[in-house]
């Protein structure tokens, strides 16, 4: 069965070049045709003998880069990407170019196992978790690669779940012999599994995002049954040990539902859970989903629970929407088999 080369670290890529018969220092002449020339066959590698590429290829392994399978493009510039995934399932991952950013939504696994009821994502059921290969190839195959400046493992999938995909992605993006990026340019988004956010959180300086969306445990249950497991209560202590004021962020994702969640007394439970925590509160506008009886807040509820938030001493925002007429949009992603690009 063939091996990608890509989403292997350093310490792995070492092990190979010992097993084709190369010096454990070839590893990083490999990352650095991996990560950086970005490659898409072994045999670009020319700075490593013809005989050891030969085995390579023998041995199985190669580079490991899946092009997309189709696109679909918005009006407002974001591009939703499906790649082939697990289980027999597609996953998607989201492009949004906004001035001087350009961002990737990426998905750590096909489907998810969390449940939440007002994500398609979530009602698909859970198919496979992807290998770090899966991650890194979303990262490198959009023809948008070379321009990216900031990643957010916010796509299909509950990225504490698979903890040692998303770490080994995490270790390659930041580390110097990988693609070097600055922890600041990414942010995990979690429901809160609380070990695993631990770890995170003690190994790397990613920024983190939180999934709140209600600060009532019977009403967040209702929405998120993780809360069962995962009281946003305790999530909020663990989330205390730490020190957001310099280099990590820390935020809150709060979908808003017209009815549900959105009065001034719901801000001010927020608050009060939130209090003394260095963090950002992001408000999200709900986009409709098949059978589901949830609406969006209206825009003046919105600025009305915001301005209530900041008044009380928070940085509250509301995140403008973005690739809602292509299903892009959070709490959208589907993995549908087919995207239909623009002709």
């Amino acid at each position: 069965m063939p091996q990608p080369l890509i989403g292997m670290t350093l310490r792995q890529l070492r092990e190979v070049a010992v097993a084709v018969g190369l010096r454990p220092f070839a590893a990083k002449q490999m990352a650095r045709w991996l990560y950086v020339a970005r490659i898409t066959d072994t045999d670009a590698m020319t700075d490593i003998s013809l005989a050891a590429r030969a085995r390579l290829k023998g041995q199985g392994y190669i580079i490991g880069r899946q092009a997309p399978k189709s696109e679909a493009r918005s009006t407002d510039g974001t591009v939703k990407y499906l790649f082939e995934g697990v289980g027999d399932r597609d996953i998607e991952s989201v492009y949004i170019p906004d001035r001087d950013r350009a961002t990737l939504c990426v998905s750590s696994q096909a489907g998810c196992r969390m449940g939440c009821t007002f994500c398609m994502t979530g009602r698909q059921g859970f198919h496979g978790n992807l290998t770090a290969a899966a991650i890194i190839n979303q990262i490198l195959s959009i023809p948008e690669s070379d321009s990216l400046t900031n990643i957010v493992f916010m796509g299909m999938g509950e990225p504490m779940d698979n903890l040692d995909a998303v770490l080994t992605a995490i270790e390659i993006l930041t580390s110097p012999w990988g693609m070097a990026w600055s922890p600041k340019r990414i942010t995990v988004s979690s429901i809160g599994r609380m070990k695993e956010l631990k770890i995170l959180m003690d190994t790397t300086r990613v920024h983190i995002a939180i999934s709140l969306h209600s600060p009532h445990s019977a009403e967040r249950a209702s929405l998120m049954p993780v809360e069962k497991a995962y009281p946003a209560t305790q999530v909020v202590e663990l989330l205390r040990q730490y020190d957001f004021s310099h280099q990590r962020r820390l935020s809150f994702e709060y979908i808003m539902w017209k009815g549900v969640n959105d009065d001034l007394r719901h801000a001010d439970a927020v608050a009060r859970l939130l209090r003394g925590l260095d963090c950002r509160i992001n408000l999200i506008r709900f986009h409709a989903i098949p059978d589901s009886t949830l609406q969006s807040s209206s825009a003046a509820i919105m600025e009305t629970f915001r301005d209530r938030l900041n008044d009380k001493g928070f940085i509250a925002t509301i995140r403008t929407s973005r690739g809602e007429d292509i299903m892009a949009a959070c709490g959208m992603l589907a993995g549908r088999e087919r995207i239909r690009g623009q002709e």
